[in-house]
């Protein structure tokens, strides 16, 4: 029974090849299709300037938005906290300003929404999502990962060290105050008995 799970996990990952393929062939052929319809509607000349103007504009936002995750990212590295969403958000700048740069429409669809701050969250959650499948799809548990990372799991505490209380009870025979050692890990929300 073992020996299966391999074989359904290649099979399940078998058409991710052929599709990628296909994109990398259909894209193409849709980019130019669309340019030759736009090209007709309004001229060449003018399509020609929009996508220029597209890629201008999008090396302008690429660099703009670039400093703001850059700073997002120095600021949650300073502060201790794990920056997953800056992260996020500085590979879909870094994609979306290429995609921009690319001629064609259809790839500066993509690279806006990759782009623009009001878009940029909605295209992180899809990308977390799939993250997670795909990880989850390795036999990670994704709720373990979260917990360890959530700035909320930290329990304040601190470190006692009174050698004097140490040597006093050692020397009394009494065994002293009992340390427990180890993490404290929190149920999620919904996990807690009512």
């Amino acid at each position: 029974m073992s020996q299966g799970a391999p074989v359904r996990t290649s099979r399940r990952r078998s058409w991710l090849g052929p599709l990628l393929i296909v994109l990398l062939v259909a894209l193409p052929i849709a980019e130019v299709w669309l340019l030759v319809q736009v090209g007709q509607a309004i001229g060449v000349l003018p399509t020609i300037a929009i996508l220029v103007g597209e890629a201008v504009l999008g090396g302008w936002l690429m660099q703009r938005e670039g400093r703001r995750a850059w700073s997002a990212l120095n600021t949650a590295f300073e502060s201790g906290k794990m920056p997953t969403g800056e992260l996020a958000d500085a590979a879909l700048i870094l994609v979306g300003g290429l995609l921009l740069m690319l001629p064609g429409f259809i790839t500066d669809i993509f690279g806006f929404v990759f782009l623009l701050p009001f878009t940029r969250p909605y295209a992180r959650r899809v990308l977390g999502f799939v993250v997670a499948r795909r990880v989850a799809a390795m036999g990670v548990d994704v709720a373990v990962i979260r917990a360890q990372t959530d700035p909320g799991n930290i329990v304040p505490g601190e470190v006692v060290d009174d050698a004097s209380d140490s040597r006093a009870s050692a020397a009394s025979g009494d065994a002293g105050p009992i340390v427990i050692k180890g993490e404290i890990e929190a149920d999620p929300p919904g996990d807690r008995p009512s």
